[in-house]
């Protein structure tokens, strides 16, 4: 009897594992200098509406708080990208404002009380920011008492006395250390951030969708344009930038501001 011939089988090659991108700046962690604040804009840079115009109050929390519905049941929150940058930015201790000339301030501040960040899988593990606020200084919105000593112990986490630790989702609002929400030439909210803050205006970036707030540069702030919403790669591409400007390190021009396209009534 002859025995068929004998085959070797084949073994299927291991599937490939592609790596998940990073949702944390590769600048937050290059040991270059970084701004002593950023600053974003509210409507299509932080979230994808217009909140006077296309949210109808009361709101109402959804799904854990990481949405809100509004009176008609339109569903509300912010850009998939946002949760974990304000998280890596709490984690490096880099301040962070709001600058937003929106008709509807209070209506701004309800929806940003009502969204929760929720917390990433882990903790990011960043060094510590040599250009942090001093705990001091951290804290300055009205009704914000001062950290306590083991707070101000604390170099790589800055947070509020008053809200829960990183690991818990917190309110979307607690991420800012200073908010100008009110309708006007954003030079005005620039000025209202830096008698706030204290920080200079050539140590601040700032993010917005509308070409037309880059009258802030006047006063020496560093302006990115956003064009679909802050991500990763935006926050990168305006860190270096602004890194430029200061005579630095690396930079790419001035891409982020150039051949802009207003969204008419923007904020």
């Amino acid at each position: 009897m002859v025995k068929p011939p004998t085959t070797t089988p084949q073994i299927a090659p291991p599937p490939t594992i592609l790596a998940t991108p990073s949702p944390i700046p590769s600048t937050f962690t290059d040991g270059l200098p970084l701004p002593k604040l950023l600053i974003f804009d509210l409507d299509y840079t932080l979230w994808p509406f217009w909140v006077d115009t296309h949210v109808t109050p009361p709101l109402k929390a959804k799904d854990n708080n990481t949405r809100a519905v509004d009176r008609l049941n339109e569903s509300f929150a912010f850009y998939p990208s946002v949760p974990p940058l304000l998280h890596a930015a709490h984690a490096r201790s880099l301040p962070l404002a709001l600058a937003s000339r929106t008709s509807a301030p209070d209506l701004a501040v309800s929806l940003l009380k009502t969204l929760h960040v929720p917390a990433p899988p882990s903790a990011p593990s960043l060094p510590p920011n040599p250009n942090s606020l001093s705990p001091s200084n951290a804290l300055s919105r009205p009704g914000l008492s001062s950290p306590t000593a083991s707070t101000a112990s604390l170099p790589r986490l800055r947070r509020h006395p008053s809200t829960p630790a990183l690991a818990a989702p917190k309110r979307a609002y607690d991420f800012f250390a200073h908010t100008a929400i009110f309708p006007g030439d954003k030079r005005a909210h620039m000025a209202k951030l830096q008698r706030a803050s204290g920080v200079a205006y050539a140590e601040m970036l700032f993010f917005d969708d509308e070409g037309r707030n880059r009258t802030v540069e006047a006063l020496g702030v560093c302006f990115w344009l956003v064009r679909d919403g802050v991500t990763r790669e935006e926050v990168d591409r305006g860190v270096r930038e602004w890194r430029r400007r200061k005579g630095g390190v690396e930079g790419r021009g001035g891409g982020g501001v150039s051949g802009e396209v207003d969204r008419e009534g923007g904020i």
